[in-house]
Formats: C-alpha cells, sequence, structure tokens
C-alpha cells in the first residue's frame, strides 16, 4: 500500500519549494567542488545555474518520454512511469553537471523494464537506441548499480494507472449519471503522460493524481463528477480531509495546465555549457575515464597469491560498475 511505502516515506515531499531546494543545494555542492579554482564571476559563466539544469533536465523528460514511445517491443504503461520517477528521483539528490542526463535516462527506462517484469535483454534494449550500441550497453550497465545506490535501493513505484482502473470500475458500478466511462480513456492518458513531466508524482499520491485524470478527462466530455466525490467517494471524509483532497487535485491540474517544451535554441546553449563544465570522471568520452576503467579492469586481472577467501566488500564492484564522483 501507498500509505505505507518507502515512496510515502522518503520520496514524497511537502513542496515544491522543498524540491527547489534539494536541487540548490546539489547544484552549488557540485559548483563548490569543480569551481574553487577560478572566481564568483567565472563560476556563473562556466557552471550551470540551478535555473539552467531544471530546464535540461525538462527537455530530457520529454526525451524519456519519446524514447519509452517508440520501444520495441512496446513498452507497457508502469515501466513508463517508473523509469520517470527514477530519473526525477536522481537529479534530485546529483547535478546533470556530474551526470549526464542523457546516460542516467536509458538506465532509469532499463532497470524500470527489470523491476516492472518487462524482460528485454539489454540487447533487445540497445537495439531501440541509435549509434553505438555496444557503447551505450556500456554505459548503461556501469550506470545501473550506481542508480541503484542513489534511490537507496528503494525500487518499487505505485504509479497512477491502478488506481485510475479503480476509479473507472466504481464510476461504472455507482455514478449513473454518467453513460460509458469508457470515453474518459483518452483523456485520462494525455493527462497522466503530461502528469510525468511535472514533479506532480514527487508531491502528491498515485491516487490523487489519478482522480486529478479522471476528473480532467470528464470535464473534456463536459460531464461533470463533483458530485460522485462529494456524496460517493468521499461520503464519509470530514470537510477538512475533502477540502485537502480538493485542492491537491486542483494544483496537480494546474501543474498539468502549466506543461511546455523548454525553447530549443535555449537548450541547446545550455547542452554547450554542459559540455565544457561536465565531470569528466564521468564522461565516457574522456581519457581520464578510460584510464580509470582500463585501471579497474587490470586490477580484476591481477591474480590473487593469498589464500582464498569470502569477502562482503563491495568497493571494487562498484569502482568498476559506477564511476563515482570526485
Amino acid at each position: 500500500m501507498f500509505s505505507t511505502s518507502s515512496q510515502r516515506k522518503f520520496w514524497t515531499f511537502s513542496d515544491e519549494n522543498e524540491l527547489a531546494r534539494h536541487r540548490e543545494k546539489h547544484n552549488l555542492d557540485f559548483i563548490s567542488r569543480h569551481g574553487h579554482h577560478i572566481d564568483e564571476f567565472q563560476r556563473y559563466n562556466f557552471f550551470l545555474s540551478p535555473e539552467e539544469e531544471r530546464l535540461l533536465l525538462r527537455q530530457y523528460e520529454l526525451h524519456l518520454k519519446e524514447f519509452c514511445k517508440r520501444f520495441s517491443p512496446p513498452m507497457p504503461k508502469g515501466v513508463v512511469g517508473t523509469a520517470f520517477h527514477y530519473f526525477k528521483r536522481f537529479y534530485l539528490y546529483n547535478s546533470s553537471m556530474d551526470y549526464h542526463p542523457k546516460e542516467i535516462l536509458a538506465t532509469c527506462v532499463y532497470l524500470a523494464c527489470k523491476v516492472e517484469e518487462f524482460n528485454v535483454s539489454i540487447g533487445q534494449f540497445v537495439a531501440n537506441i541509435k549509434g553505438d550500441r555496444d557503447k551505450a550497453s556500456d554505459i548503461i550497465l556501469n550506470n545501473e548499480l550506481l542508480l541503484m545506490q542513489q534511490l537507496n535501493y528503494y525500487l518499487t513505484i505505485h504509479n497512477p494507472f491502478r488506481p485510475v482502473e479503480g476509479f473507472l470500475i466504481d464510476i461504472k458500478t455507482r455514478c449513473c449519471t454518467l453513460a460509458n466511462p469508457e470515453r474518459l480513456r483518452s483523456g485520462i492518458d494525455e493527462f497522466l503522460e503530461k502528469v510525468f513531466l511535472t514533479d506532480a508524482c514527487l508531491l502528491y499520491a498515485p491516487s490523487q493524481i489519478a482522480l486529478a485524470a479522471v476528473l480532467h478527462a470528464a470535464s473534456k466530455e463536459q460531464e461533470n463528477l463533483d458530485s460522485y466525490v462529494t456524496d460517493m467517494l468521499f461520503r464519509d471524509a470530514g470537510p477538512d480531509k475533502l477540502a485537502i483532497l480538493i485542492e491537491a487535485v486542483r494544483k496537480i491540474r494546474s501543474m498539468v495546465k502549466m506543461v511546455e517544451s523548454p525553447a530549443r535554441e535555449r537548450v541547446r546553449v545550455i547542452e554547450k555549457k554542459l559540455d565544457r563544465c561536465r565531470n569528466q570522471e564521468n564522461n565516457p568520452d574522456s581519457e581520464i575515464y578510460k584510464r580509470r576503467m582500463r585501471e579497474a579492469l587490470d586490477e580484476d586481472d591481477t591474480p590473487h597469491t593469498g589464500p582464498t577467501r569470502m569477502s562482503l566488500d563491495t568497493s571494487g564492484v562498484t569502482q568498476v560498475l559506477s564511476p563515482s564522483a570526485s
């Protein structure tokens, strides 16, 4: 249940200001680690600001949506929702200057496929990626453990898709005023596709998001479900609880209404800036990254002369699979 889940306890936040504070902190942490040798004016021009990071990540959320939509075989909705959760969680506690979103994006989707039991091999997965597929495979597998670590191994995600089905069944059973509730599906799907481009999944319960989607779809069909919500669905809830729910639904719908694509030219400028300021230790194309990976592999190939013994030390595995920030 969501109410007792790790998602509710550790990954649901109070408001958008709290999310902004987390993101700004990790932006400034990266700049303080990597920009201590330059003055403040140069830092401003060289590194990404928190606002630039947000704009860049919004663009990559659109890339994530399109990648999942084009994926072959067709990807279940639950996988898409879980991948979005992972991507958003990762960049609450990491800067895009430390780990490039194009690499983390693919890793989020691959891990979501595993967790949601959508069985595709790494070969099948990278067949959906343009360019050097062997390199893409290496990047995804090298970052997989890093991603799980940054998620604190809380991998189970409660998405709004199941609550939507519950609401539709309940409407068919108890709400006689709405003819053919199935006609709401297209509006619901459209809403949920957009909701993952907002921070709603980090702020609200899946059932609240699902209800917002149903009410949005009903409104598009010129239907009003207010009496269903107040007189049937939450008949026994007190006025305070009902007011909290109504406000949550209103905010979720407002967030979806505000979704817009970032300006392409602005994103291109930010990406060029990112290429200059990103952490080269985590850049698979950099010499320092390649050298460190070779050294790690050489260590694995070195014969051990001491007595064989089982060890629980995983630091070597971490070094090979997930390049850490400096």
